[in-house]
């Protein structure tokens, strides 16, 4: 089998003049040269990688590989539709791919369209209003306080800590800033105080299944700071050298708030149409009902367990190796496009041992 691996790749900071990682979220999407050389390894137990990077030649490229299959882990260059353009371009080509179609990566990364989605199908989610211009407020009504962030970033782009606002006049200050900075509306919804948890998915249909919930533990931020995983805790206050022990998994708590999580994740990720993986956001609001935040059908998949990456955590905790993270996702997506198994490259793994036992759900 050939296997196009499709991909962002983040520049350089020793090349490039911007600002530094404490205000500059510009490519907090994007991965890191580590994590691309990891799953273009964990690809190779099915033979040959072709590394596709989705840049403004990525058409081109595509259609003169041809692989059998791309793994999909690209975010996309620009705009609101920009996770959706490699699938598209696959689905032009009649080429295969891991993950979830077009329709599903945009509507998830607009994250007012998905909440409508999910309101619309009953799953829990908070009451919210999309803002274009700073005048819109006039019409807000919603309580105090409310939470806002811009509608279609990732990897915490726009989530701020002090995004949380109290006062008409904090929340007027950061809607007029997330606009001016992202150029796209920003999303203002109802403030849930309870605790928050992500939920790692594998699986198509009736066989999708929650791998452990993860839970946060807001204790671990710096002391003074509200209860939020934006991007300072993903990316400035958690390093290397001083991790943030923000996660807890498999997540402590009642078992029936811990079923009642994984049927909300469930729920919304048949809702909007997720195919082979995604991971869910969740957090409690003030009555213990789990509602969703956001989900993630292009999840980050750092491989170094130092750093704070939810979907290769959950898998360590259900007996997945990180390579084996990878390759599931690739056997569940071939399972669903040829309804068969998909064989490892014999040359590759003549030397290497079958795993002992499946993973249980």
């Amino acid at each position: 089998m050939r296997i196009g691996l499709a991909y962002n790749e983040k520049p350089d900071p020793a090349n490039s003049a911007a600002e530094p990682p404490s205000t500059n979220d510009a490519f907090a999407e994007w991965d890191d040269p580590s994590t691309i050389t990891a799953v273009e390894q964990a690809l190779g137990l099915f033979g040959s990688v072709i590394r596709l990077e989705a840049d403004p030649l990525f058409p081109q490229k595509l259609d003169l590989e041809r692989p059998d299959l791309v793994f999909n882990m690209a975010e996309g260059l620009r705009g609101q539709s920009r996770e959706a353009l490699v699938p598209a371009i696959c689905e032009y080509l009649n080429i295969p791919y891991t993950g979830s179609d077009p329709l599903t990566l945009g509507l998830s990364l607009h994250k007012a369209r998905t909440k409508e989605i999910l309101a619309y199908r009953g799953v829990p989610t908070a009451p919210f209003a999309c803002v274009e211009t700073a005048d819109d407020l006039e019409r807000l009504r919603l309580p105090f306080p409310v939470f806002v962030k811009p509608v279609a970033e990732g990897s915490g782009k726009g989530v701020f800590s002090n995004n949380l606002c109290a006062t008409a006049g904090q929340l007027r200050e950061r809607v007029r800033f997330l606009l001016d900075r992202y150029t796209e509306p920003v999303l203002v919804e109802t403030y849930l105080p309870g605790p928050e948890f992500t939920v790692a998915i594998l699986g198509n249909g009736p066989a999708a299944y929650c791998l452990p919930v993860i839970g946060l533990d807001f204790s671990a931020l710096p002391p003074g700071v509200p209860p939020v995983y934006g991007y300072e805790a993903k990316w400035v206050w958690d390093r290397p050298e001083a991790p943030l022990a923000i996660f807890q998994c498999p997540a402590p708590g009642p078992a029936g708030l811990y079923a009642e999580i994984e049927r909300t994740a469930l729920d919304a990720y048949h809702a909007v149409g997720c195919r082979d993986w995604c991971r869910v956001d969740i957090r409690v609001d003030r009555f213990g009902v789990p509602n969703i935040l956001e989900l993630n059908p292009l999840p980050g998949i750092i491989p170094d367990p130092a750093m704070n990456s939810c979907f290769p955590k959950a898998a360590r905790a259900a007996g997945f190796s990180y390579d084996e993270l990878v390759q599931e996702v690739v056997r569940i997506a071939w399972r669903r496009l040829t309804g068969r198994d998909v064989a490892p490259d014999r040359k590759i793994t003549a030397a290497v041992p079958r795993r002992a036992a499946a993973v249980s759900a």
